[in-house]
């Protein structure tokens, strides 16, 4: 086969999952394409909401018999295991897929061992390791066993929230906060400080241009001693502390939640060492005074500050978006 036409297929895959990412949890957003003997496409798939077909099941159904002698080409290796639904590994053999191509491992162990069950029943495996962003979330979470933490802030060039007074709308742009909206409707919660939730009383929704809902929604989330004790006004889901939430949010089946403020949470999950990802929505503006990113120091020196990976660069009209990961 050419590589063009298996890269393409890659292509699909990682586009397949990318098109379900918020909706899977606790399973990952994975994406499946079918392909023939010439690179030809046959039919591609992706992760139901949970409890659903995996991706590799909703690919065989829609390709029926065609699927035999083909070749799969998959974002993470088939699963191996008995769940709410079967292993993957195991349909893609009796679907008589000839070869399975995948591009991420699985790091869960109680689903890994997919490519060794296909090897043993006379499936061609291979692993082609690609970068697949949809995933990493989940890579992560299943990696520290709770939710990869996301910390999303928007700041002017010279690293403030608001000005003096107080005012914080806006600091971004139009194009900046749309593509804000879309990120919060793949993320599984959206979280909060009391205070923040007090003051400013977010919606914390996922909302189109024109101002509806997006069809996926994420849990809202505020953390803090008053929300706690009942103060913040009803529809959120409060904790006291980030280690308390990010538990009860595992074990209700979150895997990626977004950290949207204020400055005081968010030191307490830096300092914590609770980030994973970081969103930094900068904006070309100076204010001189007002209200920093973070409301205390996670570092004494230089020598021990926090350093997070470049991960891309995106400029969404005059603002500049600047992602960063966790450094292995």
């Amino acid at each position: 086969m050419l590589p063009s036409r298996l890269a393409e297929a890659a292509s699909a895959a990682i586009q397949a999952g990318e098109s379900v990412r918020g909706t899977t949890s606790p399973n990952p957003p994975v994406g499946c394409m079918l392909i023939d003997a010439h690179g030809n496409p046959i039919a591609s798939g992706a992760t139901e909401p949970a409890g659903g077909a995996h991706a590799e099941v909703v690919a065989l159904r829609a390709a029926g018999e065609r699927a035999r002698s083909a070749t799969a080409v998959v974002t993470l290796e088939p699963c191996n295991h008995t769940g709410r639904t079967g292993p993957c590994a195991e349909a893609l053999v009796r679907a008589g897929v000839a070869e399975v191509v995948y591009l991420t491992a699985d790091p869960n162990p109680q689903a890994a061992g997919g490519a060794q069950h296909l090897r043993e029943n006379g499936v061609k495996v291979t692993h082609l390791p690609i970068a697949v962003g949809a995933l990493e979330p989940w890579l992560t979470s299943v990696r520290l066993g709770r939710p990869a933490v996301t910390w999303k802030y928007a700041a002017t060039a010279d690293g403030f929230t608001a000005a003096a007074d107080g005012t914080s709308q806006w600091i971004t742009g139009d194009k900046a906060r749309v593509w804000v909206h879309e990120d919060r409707a793949t993320r599984d919660a959206i979280i909060v400080g009391s205070g923040t939730a007090l003051a400013d009383k977010p919606k914390l929704t996922a909302r189109k241009p024109d101002g509806t809902l997006y069809d996926r929604q994420p849990r809202r989330v505020v953390i803090g001693s008053r929300a706690a004790a009942g103060e913040v006004p009803g529809g959120y889901e409060c904790y006291a502390t980030p280690h308390k939430a990010l538990s009860a949010l595992w074990e209700t089946g979150a895997r990626d939640v977004l950290l949207e403020g204020g400055a005081h949470l968010a030191h307490s999950f830096l300092a914590a060492d609770l980030v994973d990802m970081v969103q930094a929505h900068i904006a070309p503006a100076f204010l001189g005074a007002g209200r920093g990113v973070l409301a205390g120091p996670v570092a004494q020196t230089l020598a021990d500050a926090r350093r997070f990976q470049p991960v891309r660069t995106m400029l969404l009209g005059d603002d500049v978006i600047f992602e960063m990961k966790r450094k292995a």
